[in-house]
């Protein structure tokens, strides 16, 4: 559906992406649209050249949008210039043309008449013609002229090669200044913005030829890329490359011509070669900074106190008596520029960042305000920042918030430009964290810091590339405190030391004998959720709820898996009494259930693994019908409609990897055969080392032995240690 018209003024407009929401007055629409002539309606879309008051006409159709109702939404547009004179002389005088007022404009139009517009644009010698014309003004008024229509042009021209207008919107503000270059002569480099698979598809309609130059090399870059995030790893082998992108893509091209496109790569700046092996740019530049940044900060004098005496006062004040490891870290932490703290489950870290936090404050005499400037408590995740600001009674942040980060220009606003202030900077959970996350975290702080680093080597290594906590230990250029005295609940407690036993592959024999927290039940594989049904049944009437039982599972699929543990428990913790429900999918939620986050929503103040309850449903009827579903995170109250349904599942029990920077007072986990390489000896250390007060494990008691001594995860191939070895020897 067409109409003609001008956009009188903006509801809402993104610059970074081109998104706009406006009025727009219609002038001119198809018969059976007659009705809209001369009324202003809402339109959206992507508009990288907003022009208000301008005749353009629009292509699209009518949608109900679930929040503003009735919209037209934008698939494409054009800047129509003026035909008649009066028309002409208006835009000519108006300010999208340099150079040229009302006069001048009459007289143009008085020469050229209703074909001004053209005749300038191809050829602005004709402007030599008009009275009181001279070499500046008429520069400035075709130059006018021809940019008016350029971005337009360029819109369309991405379109025409297969893009949505909203791919083209984000495309052109991406790259303006080269993009002319980039959809002329290699499309790949839209990637940073555009799924690979969608470029690829695009490429092949336009080209036609899989071999391609542009096409091999821009395979190559995602190989390496799929490799990464498959595997963790931050450089690969060049025979290992080789091989993926004929099994990937079926290219099978000899390994001369495949190592000539390497060193081509690397001169255009894309990956880095050294020896056999090959880097992605940003992966090999991460370590580069980690390296430099880390060296920067521990070179700055810092002034050593004897904190024993503090130390004690402390714990007479608490009420609690610190081991030696204990006082080890806490004065490491607070003497050095930068600490490492490690250590398993009940080895007492989050004892440990409280009194770091409460000694730096007396020592600095720091007042409430002081507190919040000079000191920053940071963790990947939301569930882990909350539990520090739980255990030191301050604020802590996730590192993304921290850094303001920007999901439409893809950037963090804190950076080497722009610094943050703190002095004492704490980071928890730092085996979850990445080594690019871990660059741009240093690159937004400054030299001048105390960093304390809290973690557990042996957790589950971060989902992105790298493997930061592990390589810092092994450089062994930091001070390091490693923790291993475990605090024991009772005489009979086991959770810490099986967490123990699992990591070093010294399980005793009595792993499957009962404890004050724990017990393994032997179970049938097909009786495991029958099973699991007896225990929350018998939670429930203790007392507990789903607040503090959590189920634990390595996989989703399967007979024991989570989609299917979760159908089960949804119906015992929230069974149906009548309460408003919605259906996705296969899935039915209802009010009351407990629900999980799966992507960052940085907007809400939601992140990836946060836990919430469904508060309500409800169908609401203006300005049309539709549901809305309010999800409770922690008092955090965020609405969605049914098609955000896509971001969330059910929390009753959830998959290990979720699980990590999170703890839960009771913890059951299913352990069968079915779940094959997924069980294994780091994420058995995991699941066991969330459990706080007790853990049940269901299941094949040889599967588990078996996990315990599995290696699957294997060791990433990342050269941060070397880095660090080489940047501050030769420093």
């Amino acid at each position: 559906m067409k109409l003609n018209g001008k956009i009188k003024s903006t509801i809402f407009y993104n610059e970074a992406n081109g998104y706009l929401v406006a009025l727009f007055k219609v002038s001119k629409t198809s018969k059976d649209m007659v009705e809209d002539i001369k009324k202003n309606i809402t339109i959206t879309g992507n508009f990288l050249d907003l022009k208000l008051e301008t005749n353009m006409e629009i292509n699209g159709e009518f949608i109900s949008h679930e929040k503003f109702g009735k919209q037209f939404k934008v698939d494409s547009y054009e800047y129509i210039l003026p035909k008649e004179n009066d028309d002409i002389v208006e835009f000519l005088s108006s300010s999208f043309v340099k150079g040229c007022g009302k006069k001048t404009a009459l007289k143009i139009v008085e020469v050229y008449g209703s074909n001004s517009l053209d005749i300038i644009k191809e050829n602005k010698f004709a402007l030599d013609k008009i009275e009181g014309m001279n070499e500046s003004k008429r520069d400035k008024i075709y130059e006018s002229l021809v940019n008016y229509s350029k971005t337009s042009d360029i819109i369309l021209k991405i379109k025409n090669l297969g893009f949505t207008i909203e791919e083209a919107g984000r495309i052109y503000s991406k790259y303006k200044e080269n993009i002319e270059d980039i959809i002329d002569n290699n499309i790949y480099l839209l990637n940073e913005i555009i799924d690979f698979k969608r470029l690829d598809s695009i490429f092949l309609n336009n080209y036609n030829d899989k071999y391609d130059k542009r096409r091999v090399k821009a395979c190559i870059i995602e190989v390496m890329k799929m490799i990464s995030l498959n595997r963790g790893d931050i450089y690969y082998e060049k025979e290992v490359v080789f091989e993926y992108l004929m099994r990937i893509f079926s290219i099978n091209i000899d390994y001369e011509l495949f190592n000539n496109y390497l060193i081509e790569l690397e001169e255009e700046l894309f990956i880095v070669i050294l020896d056999n092996r090959v880097y992605l740019s940003d992966y090999y530049d991460s370590e580069v900074e980690i390296s430099e940044l880390l060296l920067k900060i521990s070179e700055k004098k810092i002034k050593k106190i004897d904190y024993s005496e503090k130390i004690k006062k402390l714990e007479d004040k608490l009420k609690i008596t610190y081991n030696d490891d204990q006082k080890k870290a806490i004065s490491e932490a607070l003497n050095n520029n930068i600490t490492i703290i490690s250590g398993g489950p009940g080895t007492g870290k989050t004892t440990i960042i409280n009194a770091i936090v409460k000694l730096y404050i007396e020592t600095n005499r720091l007042s409430n305000l002081e507190v919040v400037e000079q000191i920053a408590l940071l963790a990947p995740t939301g569930r882990a920042s909350k539990k520090m600001s739980t255990s030191t009674g301050l604020p802590a942040s996730t590192i993304h918030r921290y850094l303001k980060w920007n999901k439409d220009l893809n950037a963090f606003g804190i950076n080497e430009n722009n610094k943050n202030f703190q002095k004492l900077i704490i980071v928890d959970e730092v085996s979850m964290i990445d080594s690019k996350l871990f660059a741009s975290l240093l690159k937004g702080l400054h030299s001048y810091i105390k960093l304390v680093l809290v973690g557990d080597a042996f957790q589950l290594p971060s989902v992105s590339p790298g493997l930061v906590l592990q390589d810092l230990i092994d450089s062994d250029l930091f001070n390091y405190v490693p923790l291993e005295y475990i605090y024991r609940q009772s005489e009979n407690s086991y959770i810490p030391y099986l967490a123990r036993e699992i990591k070093n592959k010294d399980l005793s024999e009595s792993f499957t004998l009962k404890k004050d927290d724990y017990n393994f039940l032997v179970t049938d594989t097909h009786s495991i959720l029958g099973t699991i049904k007896k225990i929350i049944e018998e939670g429930l009437k203790k007392g507990y709820d789903e607040n503090k039982l959590q189920v634990l599972c390595p996989m989703y699929k399967g007979e024991n898996g989570i989609d299917n543990l979760n159908a089960l428990l949804a119906g015992i913790f929230n069974p149906d009494i009548g309460q408003r429900k919605i259906t996705y999918g296969e899935v039915i939620y209802k009010e009351g259930d407990k629900v999980l986050q799966l992507v960052n929503n940085a907007d809400n103040f939601v992140f990836n693994g946060d836990i919430g309850f469904i508060k309500s449903i409800a169908t609401i009827s203006k300005p049309y019908k539709k549901e809305v579903i309010t999800i409770d995170f922690d008092g955090n109250l965020v609405m969605y409609g049914k098609k955000d349904l896509k971001n969330i599942k059910h929390a009753y029990a959830i998959s290990i990897h979720k699980s990590q920077g999170s703890e839960f007072e009771h913890v059951i986990m299913p352990i069968t055969y079915q779940f094959g390489p997924m069980l294994y000896n780091k994420i058995l250390y995991t699941g066991v080392s969330r459990a706080k007060k007790s853990l049940i494990i269901i299941g094949d008691a040889s599967a588990f032995y078996k996990g315990v001594f599995n290696d699957y995860s294997t060791l990433r191939k990342t050269s941060l240690k070397e880095k660090l070895l080489e940047t501050f020897i030769h420093n």
